[in-house]
Order: C-alpha cells, then sequence, then structure tokens
C-alpha cells in the first residue's frame, strides 16, 4: 500500500467520529509494562471526554494496572476502504465512585454498547466492575487515503 494523502481531523471531525463508534482499545502502561484491551465507551462531546465501565477479577492483568493510575492511551479506528480513520486520546484514568454516581454519568456509560449493570446467574463476589472516566490530555485524529498497490502478489 502506498501513502496518497493523510489529513489531521478538526476537533468537530473528532468528536462526530467519536459519536458514530463505541469501541476502541485501550492501552495501559506502568513502569515500563504495557496493557492493552478492546473496550466500549461512551463519549461525551460537550465535554470531550470518554466513559468506561471496566471490569476485572482478582487475578487479571486488568485490575492491577488500574489499581496504579496507570497512563491510558485510547485507540478508535475504522476502515472504509481505501479510507483509514483513527482517534487517540491520551491521559489518565479517573475512578467515579458509586457515590459520585450521577444521572449525567449513567447517561454517558449508556452510550456504550454493554449496558452499565449486568445480571448474573450466580453471584460473583471476585468481579470488580468500576466506572472510570478519560479526561483526555491529547485528542487528535487522523484520516489516510491509501492507495492500493496493484503489484501485491
Amino acid at each position: 500500500m502506498l501513502l496518497d494523502e493523510e489529513t489531521l481531523l478538526s476537533d468537530g471531525e473528532v468528536d462526530s467520529f467519536l459519536g458514530r463508534h463505541e469501541t476502541g482499545v485501550i492501552s495501559l502502561a506502568q513502569e515500563g509494562r504495557s496493557y492493552a484491551v478492546p473496550i466500549s465507551y461512551g463519549y461525551d462531546s460537550s465535554h470531550r471526554r470518554f466513559y468506561l465501565r471496566l471490569i476485572s477479577n482478582p487475578e487479571s492483568e486488568k485490575r492491577e494496572f488500574l489499581q496504579s493510575t496507570p497512563h491510558t492511551r485510547l485507540v478508535v479506528y475504522e476502515e472504509d476502504d481505501p479510507v483509514y480513520t483513527s482517534v487517540v486520546a491520551t491521559g489518565t484514568l479517573s475512578e467515579i465512585s458509586r457515590d459520585e454516581l450521577t444521572v449525567e454519568h449513567i447517561e454517558q456509560y449508556g452510550e456504550a454498547k454493554r449496558p452499565l449493570f449486568e445480571i448474573w446467574g450466580e453471584s460473583l463476589p471476585a468481579l470488580n466492575v468500576r466506572l472510570y472516566r478519560l479526561d483526555p490530555d491529547e485528542l487528535s485524529g487522523r484520516r489516510a487515503e491509501m492507495e492500493r498497490d496493484s503489484d501485491s502478489s
């Protein structure tokens, strides 16, 4: 593939793109180690912040990373051949305790594909469901149109 053209997205284009999507990949980093996992999110374009519900169990790497308030990067992308679009948000996750939970928070979490609360057939006491907000320090997007190399054999 040859790069034909790359364009930075405006703030409005970034907000529109994030509003149309509900999933991405979040990566967490601490002390030279990283962890990445696909997630669903709610996006509040008026405040340009993300809402995430992250579930982990006692043995999970995710729980270990989340307990350390790691530096975070969220990547949301799509391919609509020949156009590739991606948005990257970087910052630190802030946990929202159940005591602080407001109707506005619940509405934002409701934008994510997975429901805010799930009903389990049996008790799972070790399951840790935590609600987070990501207020990005940086939020940027790019669109690239790729020209397919006709001689790819």
